[in-house]
């Protein structure tokens, strides 16, 4: 991996909802451009968004800078984004043990590049 890239893992889960489970899919489709102008600008270079039943897990490529701090709506964020921010809370529920419906960093538990590097 570039050593100018870092790689963020997180995980949350949606309400156990067909119809909440569809809205959220139906959203992601095509994510609103201010959404996708703020991430870029917060120093993510890539996302992906996984899902299992009601499990997700993003994948975030960012700069080595990045700070989730930069992601927390303030006064500089633009309305839409924090619309977004809103509507996609409706969905979420908060992952067993987790105090709030918010993402929640994954544990690295391997990674065969270091590992093989070891070798």
């Amino acid at each position: 991996m570039n050593k100018n890239v870092m790689r963020h893992c997180l995980s949350l889960d949606l309400r156990d909802d067909p119809e909440v489970i569809a809205q959220y899919d139906h959203y992601h489709e095509a994510v609103w451009p201010e959404v996708l102008d703020a991430l870029r600008a917060s120093g993510i270079l890539d996302m992906t968004i996984w899902r299992r039943d009601t499990r997700l897990v993003m994948l975030i490529e960012t700069t080595p800078d990045f700070s989730f701090d930069q992601l927390v709506a303030g006064p500089d964020v633009h309305p839409r984004v924090t619309e977004w921010n809103a509507l996609m809370a409706s969905f979420q529920r908060p992952l067993p043990g987790a105090t709030s419906a918010e993402w929640q960093p994954m544990k690295l538990a391997f990674n065969m590049q270091a590992q093989t590097k070891r070798a």
